[in-house]
């Protein structure tokens, strides 16, 4: 694998990303990044705070600072976003233009399911909800950003993603 590959996972919020990113970094050695957890480090205050406190306008800067530091690192690395990321200031552009894109599509059934935990009623967007209103909340989310997380290079779909299926669409899309 190439030592500066930057891998940027997307997808819905629930969908996985940073769980399978950590076991995608496990399994090529390479370091793995959250960009809430470095926004929460770079900025000292909790996701749900940064929204109260700033409004999301606020929270969609300094998302995008943070990830374009994170692109712009000359190293190989796995990156799990924020769910909207993508889907603000430019930032699919920089991350197709930077890094290989990988949209993981994960029914909603499973995220609505993975999101009534009270570990992730940490999510402001979700706070609150009973299962029924995540669940429209999830479909209006998804109709809102599909446009760009269709533009990612590499899409695994279904609920179960392995770092060796990936690994296998990454050696195609780099050969392309």
């Amino acid at each position: 694998m190439n030592k500066l590959l930057k891998v940027v996972l997307l997808g819905l919020p629930g969908s996985g990303k940073s769980s399978f990113g950590r076991q995608l970094a496990k399994e090529l050695g390479f370091p793995f990044h959250d960009l809430d957890h470095l926004i929460v480090d770079r900025f000292q205050l909790s996701i749900p705070e940064i929204f109260s406190q700033h409004g999301e306008g606020k929270f969609r800067e300094w998302e995008s600072i943070v990830l374009e530091e994170v692109l712009n690192q000359n190293s190989a690395y796995i990156l799990a976003t924020g769910g909207g990321t993508p889907c603000f200031n430019d930032n699919m552009e920089r991350i197709n233009s930077l890094g290989i894109s990988v949209y993981l599509d994960v029914p909603l059934g499973v995220i609505s399911q993975r999101l009534q935990s009270t570990r992730n009623q940490q999510r402001p967007l979700f706070q609150g909800l009973d299962q029924g209103e995540i669940a429209l909340k999830l479909k209006s989310l998804l109709v809102s950003r599909e446009y760009f997380y269709d533009q990612a290079k590499i899409k695994l779909s279904g609920e179960d993603f392995s770092a060796e299926l990936l690994m296998y669409e990454l050696i195609a899309n780099l050969k392309n």
